[in-house]
């Protein structure tokens, strides 16, 4: 390759924009950074109806491949389709955005095309990737070819970084690249700007406290709605603010009680947050939570569990409040301080916006993704 020559780039990724899982939003956000350093980025996810087979989002091309049916045939045809189209255009680095079909297909790519392959690992702990795959008929031979195959991991967590190392994964075959937020689109505002945002949002004026992503069992967003009667008679004027939808939406609608507002799905949550005074993220298991970022770019006092990448985000009593996973009358008992003492949120939403505006900006992680191909193509 030439100096000046773009490095291509395959992402290899389940869904894409306007698909909101947590690695599908990462990935539209940062594919045009990367593309604004000289990377030529093509975007391969599987087909979804009603999306087109091709476009372009923000001047990144997304192939949208394979077929509908049964999930064995899906996978096979979505890999059938991406190695056709990589034979046809052979990128410099496929990145596989999770260890499920993407991996399968990068790893098939990497014995076929001879390039380099990266993989991230999207979620660690119990629920996480590697121990869900290690589970799955053959899982653990599968988990062991993939861990020895894949040139570089990039992973977003202490939590899978230790687990890539218990498996064999030396450090050098170990990225540590974390998501990143956008900084510019997740901020805060005046408490003035705040009352008449939620006007325009038809939210109500007491303190609000916001869950926003898939509404999934490892995320416990049950525990929020199981201990909000107890919340509103400690204060009556407090919502919780439930933002997103997924396959628990039905049952935690039917749960709801007073004080509990379901928005459905929404396209940019940045408003939501940004009239909202706490977030609660009660998971299970996460990777490195892209809402919990959000909400702290946000300027809003978060309570997480600490699962996942959460302690790396958070210090407690610092930047944030972390609680033990399952533990709602624990939640209910940090909420409530919370909604008692004003300064405090203020200032655990200081400290994690600038927090994350240091650390966790978008620009550097692209830079970062940037400098891991760069390694790639080099040592390849």
């Amino acid at each position: 390759m030439t100096a000046n020559k773009p490095i291509r780039v395959a992402m290899l990724i389940q869904g894409y924009y306007p698909e909101v899982g947590g690695a599908e939003r990462q990935l539209a956000s940062l594919a045009p950074r990367l593309r604004d350093r000289n990377l030529s980025v093509t975007v391969y996810a599987r087909h979804k109806p009603g999306l087109p087979a091709l476009e372009h989002i923000e001047g990144v091309p997304v192939h949208r491949l394979g077929a509908t049916g049964p999930k064995a045939a899906r996978s096979l045809s979505y890999t059938v389709a991406v190695l056709r189209h990589l034979q046809r255009d052979p990128p410099d680095v496929i990145h596989a955005h999770d260890l499920f079909s993407p991996t399968t297909t990068a790893l098939l790519a990497r014995r076929l095309l001879r390039v380099p392959v990266a993989v991230k690992v999207v979620r660690g702990g119990s629920l996480g990737d590697l121990r869900w795959l290690e589970r799955r008929n053959f899982g653990r031979q599968r988990v062991s070819w993939i861990c020895q195959k894949v040139d570089r991991f990039v992973v977003i967590s202490e939590e899978i970084n230790e687990e890539l190392a218990a498996r064999g994964v030396v450090k050098q075959r170990r990225a540590l690249i974390p998501n990143g937020v956008d900084c510019e689109r997740f901020f805060p505002i005046e408490a003035g700007e705040k009352a008449a945002l939620r006007e325009q949002l038809g939210l109500p004026a007491g303190p609000i406290v916001v869950y926003a992503g898939r509404l999934a069992r490892e995320k416990r967003v049950e525990d929020l709605v199981t201990v909000w009667p107890a919340i509103r008679e400690h204060d009556p004027l407090a919502t919780l603010l439930v933002v997103g939808t997924g396959e628990q939406e039905s049952f935690l609608r039917r749960a709801g009680t007073d004080g509990v507002v379901f928005t459905g799905a929404v396209a940019d949550v940045a408003p939501y947050l940004r009239a909202a005074d706490i977030f609660a993220l009660p998971s299970v298991a996460e990777g490195l939570s892209n809402a919990l970022l959000e909400a702290m770019a946000s300027g809003l006092a978060c309570i997480a569990t600490d699962v996942g990448a959460a302690p790396e985000l958070i210090t407690s009593g610092h930047s944030g409040l972390l609680i033990a996973p399952e533990s709602p009358q624990v939640l209910k008992q940090q909420i409530m301080t919370l909604l008692d003492d004003p300064v405090l949120r203020e200032a655990l939403g200081s400290r994690a916006r600038m927090h994350v505006g240091e650390y966790f900006s978008l620009e550097s992680v692209a830079g970062k993704l940037e400098r891991l191909y760069h390694e790639l193509v080099r040592s390849d």
